[in-house]
Order: structure tokens, then C-alpha cells, then sequence
């Protein structure tokens, strides 16, 4: 039985995770459950699945927690903050570490699991859109891996399997196109965050619902698939795909493209993040005549998105621009869920910051996190 730690366990990943929790309770078992400040859920799920550890992620919530679980406190070891992730994280005796936390926040937890030497099953693509190099050189120093649970990720590696990495020809990433993807430039200028969130395919949490409509999930994505994958920017591709039947794929050199197709269900990407090179029996129907019908391809428009172009930028240029890339998305997709900026400004106030920055060519992680904190400031400014 594999001992399981789910971090954002209220979100829509972690509530994933706990369904194949459930699902195969002969196969897993949680031991860390972390959550934000969903209290009452994270409480709920305690009393269920009794782990050992509950993490908040400020010192401000533990007290509510405490009194959601009333006299049941006491049987948790209950941590708080970023630091609290990080320790939870490598908390010994952990076979899987799920991050599921949105943002910069989740780069305490894939630290803390790989420096324990952990698997880290990946879902908080941030932390390697910011820190990727450090984190790929903490896997190989603690031996142990980084296992994606992006669904386009998840796809990425699973084709990589077919083949060796010097014959491969291009990565390419599919996108659903968000609920913009047929809208003119006029509409989404005008576009209201009940329009943003309401996505065609995924159900999935604001801020990843507001990043697919944007194209912005595509853009950090990119990122993530050239630290994740050791490639450059140039064998990285973008199609959209409406249907998000077709995850990803991988074109070989000799012309073949080897495709990862399934229903749009995060639990089969975690699952197999969980039990690789295993797999278990699906709890949901991925395969049918009807789910392949009518699948259609089409090239993202760049001048209605410009934010892959940033992500491609990012990419290419490495040392810190992922982190300031990551840190202005997250400033604007708060500002527009806010009401102080529209949909489209996001795309400005993005590359304003990405084109003021000045980059550490080989950044440790204070100068990550000092390009974090100044992207977050100077888009204040824009």
C-alpha cells in the first residue's frame, strides 16, 4: 500500500485524488492532507480519511480548523504556512507527494518532496515554470522523479515512452481554445469573468479556468515542458483542439505522431502519476465510439493570444523569466477576478512586466523568489 500526501487536497486535483483515494483503498493510503483556507472541507475529509498530518497554509486558519474538528484535533499533527508545506512534504515514510496547489505556493511542496526523495506527481505546473533547472537537479541529487499530472504533461510522457530522445521531432501541447477560441479580439475586450470561467470541456478551479481562457495555462505549459522534457523551445509546438480528447502528442523524426487520447478526467492523469510504471483498473468510462467522433485541430491564433508568445519568449530565454512570467499572470488573473482590470489587459500588463525585466542568467532560489517578489511589485506599477 502506497502512503499518499494530497496538497490542495479541497481543490478540484486534490478531490480528484481522493476519488481514486476511495476508489482503491487497497492501493492507498493518505497520510498528509493540506489544504488553504477551505476549513470545514479540509476537517470533513480528516474525519474520513484519518492522516496523520494536516497543513493550512496560514498560521491564521489553524484555530478554525481546530474547532471544525472540535474533540478529533487532537488525533492530527496539524502544521501551518509555508514552511509547514515543505516539512509535510518531506515528511519520511512518503511514497507520493500530489501538488495540487495553485501558484507560487506550491514551490515549498516539490521541494520539500524532493529533497526527502519522494515522488512528486505534478500538478502545480508553477513551480517548474519558476525554479525547473533547480528542481530537475534536486530529482537526479535526491533519486527520485518528477511525474506530471497535467493532463497535456501526463500525455507528453507517456508518448515519450515510445521512442528514444534523440529521434524525437517536436513535443506539441493541445489546447482546448478556452471559451474565446471563436470570439474577435472586440468580444473578449469585453468579455466579463462569468464568461471567463465558463470553460467547454474541464472543470477545474478559477484561476486554471481563467488561465485556459486566456491561453496562459498553454504559456506556462511550454515552460514546463522544456525542464520537464530537457528540450528546447523549438521542438515545442501548440495546437488547439477543442474536443480535449487528445491530450498531447510526440512527432518522431521519422514522421510519426504517437497521440495520448482519453476522456477530459484529471483522475487518469493522477492516477497513473501515482502508480507508474503500474497501472490500475479505470473507475470511469475513457473509451468510446461516441467520446472519438468528429475530433477536430486547428493553429492557436497568436494576435487574439499573445500570451504564447511570452510563454515561447520564457522558454527560450530561461534564468528567471519563467518566475516573473508566472508571478505577472497571477497578479493579473487576481486584479481581473477582482474587477479592477479587463480580460484583455491581462495580456498588456503581462508583457509590460516580462519586457521591464532584467534576468539572473543561472538563479538560485532566493534570486527566484526576489524576481517573484519583483514581478508582483512592478505590475502594481503598469
Amino acid at each position: 500500500m502506497k502512503q499518499i500526501a494530497v496538497f490542495g487536497s479541497t481543490g478540484s486535483i486534490g478531490q480528484s485524488t481522493l476519488n481514486i483515494c476511495r476508489d482503491h483503498r487497497q492501493a492507498f493510503q493518505v497520510m498528509v492532507l493540506a489544504a488553504g483556507s477551505s476549513v470545514d472541507e479540509l476537517a470533513r475529509q480528516a474525519l474520513e480519511f484519518r492522516p496523520e498530518v494536516l497543513v493550512v497554509g496560514r498560521s491564521e486558519s489553524e484555530a478554525p480548523l481546530r474547532e471544525a474538528l472540535g474533540g478529533a484535533a487532537q488525533d492530527f499533527e496539524i502544521m501551518a504556512g509555508p514552511q509547514g508545506l515543505r516539512e509535510a512534504a518531506g515528511r519520511p515514510g512518503l511514497d507520493v507527494v500530489v501538488s495540487g496547489i495553485t501558484g507560487a505556493q506550491g514551490l515549498p511542496v516539490s521541494l520539500g518532496a524532493l529533497e526527502a526523495g519522494t515522488r512528486l506527481a505534478l500538478a502545480n505546473k508553477e513551480s517548474m515554470v519558476m525554479a525547473g533547472p533547480l528542481l530537475d537537479a534536486m530529482a537526479r541529487r535526491h533519486q527520485t522523479e518528477i511525474i506530471p499530472v497535467d493532463s497535456e504533461h501526463s500525455a507528453l510522457f507517456q508518448c515519450l515512452l515510445s521512442g528514444q530522445s534523440q529521434d524525437l521531432g517536436k513535443l506539441i501541447l493541445t489546447a482546448s481554445g478556452g471559451p474565446f477560441r471563436t470570439k474577435s479580439r472586440a468580444e473578449m475586450e469585453r468579455a466579463t469573468l462569468a464568461e471567463a470561467l465558463a470553460h467547454p470541456t474541464w472543470s477545474m478551479g478559477p484561476k486554471i479556468t481563467i488561465d485556459s481562457a486566456t491561453m496562459f495555462n498553454k504559456a506556462l505549459e511550454i515552460v514546463e515542458a522544456r525542464w520537464l522534457f530537457h528540450v528546447p523551445h523549438e521542438q515545442i509546438d501548440v495546437v488547439v483542439h477543442p474536443q480535449s480528447i487528445v491530450h498531447s502528442m510526440v512527432l518522431w523524426r521519422d514522421g510519426s505522431v504517437i497521440a495520448q487520447m482519453g476522456a477530459p478526467d484529471m483522475r487518469v492523469p493522477i492516477q497513473y502519476a501515482m502508480t507508474h510504471p503500474e497501472r490500475l483498473d479505470a473507475t470511469l468510462e475513457t473509451y468510446s465510439p461516441r467520446l472519438f467522433n468528429g475530433l477536430n485541430f486547428e493553429a492557436p491564433d497568436l494576435e487574439r493570444f499573445p500570451s504564447l508568445t511570452l510563454g515561447f519568449l520564457a522558454a527560450e530565454r530561461g534564468a528567471t523569466y519563467g518566475a516573473v512570467l508566472n508571478a505577472a499572470n497571477e497578479e493579473a488573473v487576481a486584479a481581473f477576478m477582482a474587477g479592477r482590470i479587463g480580460f484583455t489587459d491581462i495580456f498588456d500588463r503581462v508583457g509590460q512586466v516580462v519586457e521591464r525585466h532584467r534576468p539572473h542568467p543561472e538563479p538560485s532560489l532566493e534570486q527566484i523568489l526576489e524576481a517573484d517578489a519583483w514581478a508582483r511589485e512592478e505590475f502594481s506599477r503598469c
